[in-house]
């Protein structure tokens, strides 16, 4: 596992003329007990990847659904050590692609060169870390080289070209292309800068590049599909997961298995 099994996982998709769909769910928001079984419904409903997230108190690049769900985790007694444990018990019953999605406090805590090595330990492919920015990658660098783990860039549609070409050089996995400006949640209208965005990350990454942050319906998930590799949904799907509304999500997944590649 490690870094070019999520790259593969999406170009897989797209080699079958579908696009990748990242779900994002809260480890431990229901309980940790309950994490095997909602990756592994995830992996049956068609998930590409899943992206999941560690709670932490402070957490600046998530709105009040997800900061919600990491308030429900975190009273549930979940850390990150134990997200870990847990995760290896069960990560040789689950085929796709796992990204942690966390920040830089708990990795600190939890200290650099075991939580790489438990991370590698548990199956974990990827990571990404809002607050740790690429001029500040050398904080983990060492520790991350002697992983398989990919280090997952985000950039926005206010970074400049310079910025744009630096991040694609850089990010491994997929290029994590942010749809707004501000913190994550369902919006109701698609930006209109966002088609030329999408193309320009597409012309300098080397790795697909799948569009966050906002994404909400099933036609927003076709929408936004449409012009990159594929869409990561975070908000609604743990919104819909709390509330146990489960079909739901299978037509927000369905959704980008009905465009085509272009």
């Amino acid at each position: 596992m490690g870094k070019y099994e999520i790259q593969h996982a999406i170009t897989q998709v797209i080699e079958n003329g579908g696009k990748a769909f990242v779900p994002y769910i809260m480890a431990g928001d229901g309980g940790l007990s309950q994490l095997k079984e909602q990756l592994l419904f995830l992996q049956e409903a068609g998930a590409t990847v899943v992206e999941l997230g560690i709670p932490f108190s402070d957490p600046v690049a998530d709105g009040p659904t997800i900061e919600e769900a990491g308030q429900r985790a975190l009273k549930n007694g979940t850390t990150l050590r134990g997200v870990l444990k847990e995760l290896a018990s069960f990560r040789n019953e689950i085929n796709i692609p796992i990204v942690l999605m966390t920040y830089i406090n708990p990795i600190y805590k939890y200290g650099l060169d075991t939580f790489f090595a438990h991370c590698e330990q548990s199956g974990v492919d990827g990571l990404i870390i809002p607050d740790v920015p690429l001029e500040q990658r050398d904080l983990i660098q060492d520790e991350l080289e002697k992983t398989n783990i990919a280090l997952i860039q985000l950039v926005t549609l206010t970074s400049p070209i310079e910025r744009i070409e630096k991040l694609a050089e850089a990010s491994e996995g997929f290029l994590y292309a942010v749809t707004v400006t501000g913190i994550t949640g369902a919006r109701s209208a698609v930006s209109e800068k966002l088609e030329s965005f999408i193309f320009t990350l597409k012309k300098h990454s080397k790795v697909p590049v799948l569009a966050g942050f906002g994404i909400s319906t099933p036609d927003q998930v076709k929408e936004i599909a449409a012009f990159g590799d594929g869409v990561i949904v975070g908000s609604r799907i743990v919104d819909l997961l709390h509330k146990g509304k489960r079909e739901e999500i299978q037509k927000l997944i369905d959704a980008s298995s009905s465009v085509h590649y272009s």
